[in-house]
């Protein structure tokens, strides 16, 4: 049988299940800036603002995002460490971070 790139073994009759640990992705390391990008690309005309560069681990961010979709009464995602809000919301997103001590630049169009 010849080896391939996605045949690995998974289960073994001595040892059960075989688990592989999992990896960690790592995220870039930003310059301390908040930037905040309006986006339509790739969603029918809506618009969604994107908040990247905010250096805080999942579980701090899916916070912050938790919070910013509520004070700006829309909803929004985590996707890769990056914040999509729904909506044109920009001017709203760059007080409220700026006053959670943030360095924020609009970004884009």
């Amino acid at each position: 049988m010849m080896a391939d790139q996605n045949s690995r073994l998974v289960y073994s009759t001595d040892t059960g299940r075989i688990h592989e640990p999992e990896t960690v992705i790592q995220r870039p390391k930003g310059d301390g800036i908040v930037r905040i990008q309006r986006q339509t690309s790739g969603r029918k005309g809506k618009g969604v603002c994107l908040v990247s560069g905010i250096d805080l681990d999942d579980a701090e961010l899916n916070k912050l995002a938790a919070e910013l979709k509520k004070k700006c009464g829309c909803g929004g995602a985590v996707k890769e460490g990056i914040i999509e809000i729904q909506g044109d919301k920009r001017d709203l997103l760059k007080t409220l971070l700026e006053g959670k001590g943030f360095k924020v630049k609009l970004s884009g169009g």
